[in-house]
């Protein structure tokens, strides 16, 4: 089985180093030949996590490199593409593997369509608003992330629509040891993208510090300072420090405004910190109010009361964070685990060259 693998990213980019380049030592040991071919480079991504502005001449030199890997799409079994051919484009090209008769999958893991359907331009709004609704149409197989990304390639018409949820490699993460006594560290992962949804908890952690003590973690924030008043320690991300979780903090938080675009993301901050043994809080937003189950090993937390209470209860109860953190890593290893959907994914692609 010879495969392209177009992501969107390269292994900086969470997506894809997530459902795609994590999957590959598997696929390849059951005899899968794969070719990755990222759209974006790690130069890209980081310029937009610093705010520096792109290289327009690397933006379109991106696309001459997709066109390129497009020529030869007709020697390889299947192209797995994730989101796009691409981006900010008609979907012509995913109509022309579907012509000449090249089977694709499509990977989504968060509403990519919103950026369109929804994009401030108005111009784009008319002419793209339905590009990715096309793209589902014309796959040989939509793998959604969730059951919102599903029904709507369902509404599009797709032939064939999988639920495949974001996953880790479990038994990379050691999982929590409390010890009481220790100042409990509150922590979060994210990109300075998503730092607004910490003000969803803000107030709730100004005003449970007047009465406890705690410290804020947080891992990949940037240079935002979301609780001056409130001790905070930040790390830049990397893929190792991910894998420490359950050494690095003691309780896993992720606040998530309710809107549109994030109905369609698929909670796998919440799955690492389960991973990592800790107990989470979520807001219940899309597929977080599935992951977390309230009381057993976390919390779903939407008005301030909601956060304080549950903030409150972890950091002052050293058995309940063992208690939940234990939970969570139980249900991480059985339904959020790369050691159970990498030969379900495996079936999928290989369903996906027959069909």
């Amino acid at each position: 089985m010879k495969i392209l693998a177009l992501t969107r990213y390269d292994r900086l980019g969470s997506s894809s180093r997530v459902r795609f380049y994590q999957y590959i030592p598997y696929l390849q040991a059951n005899g899968a030949t794969i070719l990755k071919e990222p759209f974006f480079s790690d130069d890209y991504l980081q310029r937009l996590y610093v705010g520096q502005s792109v290289s327009l001449p690397d933006v379109l030199w991106s696309y001459i490199r997709r066109l390129a890997v497009l020529a030869r799409s007709s020697s390889f079994d299947l192209v797995w593409v994730e989101k796009e051919l691409l981006p900010m484009l008609p979907a012509g090209f995913e109509a022309l593997l579907q012509t000449f008769k090249i089977p694709y999958v499509v990977d989504y893991d968060d509403a990519v369509f919103h950026r369109y359907d929804m994009h401030s331009n108005l111009l784009i709004r008319v002419f793209l608003k339905h590009k990715i609704d096309h793209v589902m149409r014309h796959a040989a197989l939509v793998i959604a992330g969730n059951q919102y990304l599903a029904d709507r390639a369902l509404k599009a018409g797709a032939r064939r629509v999988e639920l495949l949820p974001s996953v880790v490699d479990v038994n990379q993460y050691v999982p929590k040891q409390n010890s009481a006594g220790l100042t409990v560290e509150v922590g979060w992962i994210g990109s300075p993208v998503t730092v607004p949804n910490l003000d969803l908890m803000r107030d709730a952690v100004n005003a449970l510090h007047r009465e406890t003590e705690f410290r804020i973690v947080l891992i990949g924030a940037g240079d935002a300072d979301p609780f001056p008043n409130i001790p905070t320690t930040k790390f830049p991300w990397n893929e190792k420090r991910e894998l420490s979780i359950g050494q690095s903090f003691d309780i896993g938080v992720m606040p998530l405004i309710d809107g549109p675009f994030e109905r369609g993301k698929c909670g796998y901050k919440l799955v690492q910190y389960m991973a990592g043994g800790i107990p989470v809080i979520a807001s219940p937003v899309g597929v977080n109010g599935q992951i977390v189950e309230h009381g057993i090993n976390g919390f779903l937390a939407e008005s301030t009361e909601d956060w304080l209470v549950a903030l409150r209860n972890l950091i002052n109860n050293v058995s309940e964070r063992t208690k939940m953190g234990q939970a969570g890593r139980r249900k991480a290893e059985q339904m959020y685990n790369l050691q159970v959907t990498a030969p379900r994914l495996m079936n999928l692609l290989s369903s996906a060259i027959k069909a």
